[in-house]
């Protein structure tokens, strides 16, 4: 990687991306990114995240490389190449759908119907000033894209339910488009049609959590990488009674898998 300009980060910047590390080793650098905080291309004057790796730039080199993005409201694990062979290998492993992502979201009301499969419907991209929207389309339509989602019903009852989302592709707001289709939009999620409100709680923010990253390592071998869904979302589920009877797992990475 070439060098590149640095930003200017406070202590507390530093302080706060380095407290979300999740996984380091000489190839990568992975993260488990709070809701709230934009991957890249955010505005204001907040920095993003693709800003604050900043802070892991070693004199004259390059911050390492986000492999890919999570909206801004959506939490959970990101993946970072700390060097170009890295990168490039991920990257390539990316296009392959040679990575697996595994999601939890909280959809109202109740479950979907059926309880667990795929959404295969393609989508497009529409503009509506300086917001973008994704919209299931026709596979004739000129702009679609072929989208296919996997899902399955962890716990659920009258109000809403804990999903298990598995995207084999990767367009902009697929879960998000793909459950508001089966007329179960993600909780919390304004764009798509989520509820606000679930059983007298107040939803804060999207209910969706990057829980697991799956991927061949670029330093060989399989490794996934998991990170529980953070405080809000776990409280919010235990509230409506939809907590996994297994709990919510550990933190951390395991190679070989």
């Amino acid at each position: 990687m070439k060098p590149q300009r640095t930003i200017q980060l406070s202590p507390e910047e530093i302080a706060f991306v380095r407290d979300l590390v999740l996984f380091e080793d000489a190839h990568i650098l992975a993260l488990n990114k709070p809701a709230g905080l934009s991957s890249q291309g955010g505005r204001g004057q907040v920095h993003t995240l693709d800003e604050l790796l900043y802070a892991f730039a070693k004199p004259g080199k390059a911050r390492p490389r986000l492999i890919h993005r999570l909206d801004r409201d959506t939490s959970g694990v990101i993946l970072t190449a700390k060097t170009q062979p890295a990168a490039s290998a991920l990257g390539k492993a990316m296009m392959g759908r040679k990575v697996a992502k595994t999601y939890l979201a909280l959809v109202a009301p109740g479950a979907p119907n059926p309880k667990e499969g795929k959404i295969e419907l393609p989508l497009r991209r529409e503009e509506a000033g300086r917001e973008a929207y994704m919209r299931v389309c026709e596979a004739d339509h000129p702009d679609a894209e072929a989208a296919l989602s996997r899902y399955r019903t962890l716990s659920a009852n009258e109000t809403a339910a804990l999903v298990e989302l598995r995207p084999e592709t990767g367009r902009m707001h697929q879960l998000r488009v793909h459950m508001a289709s089966l007329a179960r939009p993600i909780a919390g999620d304004v764009r798509y049609g989520g509820a606000l409100m679930l059983g007298g709680q107040a939803v804060s923010r999207l209910m969706l959590h990057a829980t697991a990253l799956t991927f061949p390592h670029p330093g060989g071998g399989r490794m996934t990488l998991r990170a529980p869904p953070p405080a809000d979302f776990q409280g919010l589920a235990e509230a409506l009674a939809l907590a996994p009877a297994a709990g919510w797992g550990e933190q951390g990475a395991q190679a070989g898998v």
